[in-house]
């Protein structure tokens, strides 16, 4: 997960470092059905995947944006993209299907 979305919280952009450290946050939260596979994680520091919450991915992107920080839409929108492919692969996910399809409504075009 971190070569892939590299040394930095995808959402505020704090570098990770002995304070810092990475956790594991799932796009499409797992309340709201999303699975544990790496393509539904993102590297963020702890503090934004709490406060975060069950908030939806666009949603938290803005606030993020809102309070000054630098968040990684790039990696975010390959995340997003790649979970989509996964699930297309894969099969099943209905639910997180459903709630992820409308986030990349949302999101807008890639």
């Amino acid at each position: 997960m971190l070569v892939r979305d590299g040394d930095r919280c995808v959402w505020c952009g704090r570098a990770f470092t002995g304070l810092v450290q990475p956790t594991t946050d799932h796009l499409v939260p797992r309340v709201k059905g999303g699975p544990s596979w790496i393509e539904n994680e993102v590297a963020a520091c702890r503090r934004c995947n709490g406060q975060r919450g069950h908030t939806a991915p666009l949603d938290w992107l803005h606030e993020c944006e809102r309070r000054g920080w630098s968040p990684n839409r790039a990696a975010l929108s390959a995340a997003l993209q790649a979970l989509h492919a996964a699930i297309d692969a894969r099969g099943g996910q209905r639910r997180a299907a459903r709630y992820l399809d409308a986030q990349r409504r949302r999101w807008g075009p890639p």
